[in-house]
């Protein structure tokens, strides 16, 4: 992805959550991602879709089991 496409996603995803702390870095691996962060730890993907000349952009999040809060604690209800 170009600078341009990093730069206005990740003002958009700032202004969207009202913060400052995502950023993103281009992918290593292929042209068509890049790598989110907040506040410094990595938390997914950005991927880059071109369907015959119209753009979007999908975000892919894995969130993991022992990430979570406990299923006993008792500020969930």
């Amino acid at each position: 992805m170009t600078r341009t496409e990093i730069l206005r996603i990740r003002k958009y995803l700032n202004n969207k959550f009202g913060n400052e702390k995502f950023t993103l870095e281009g992918s290593q691996s292929t042209d068509d991602s890049m790598e989110v962060h907040f506040d410094g730890e990595f938390i997914g993907l950005i991927y880059r879709d071109d369907d015959e000349g119209e753009i979007s952009y999908a975000f892919q999040m894995a969130i993991l089991e022992m990430d979570l809060p406990s299923a006993a604690d008792a500020s969930l209800i």
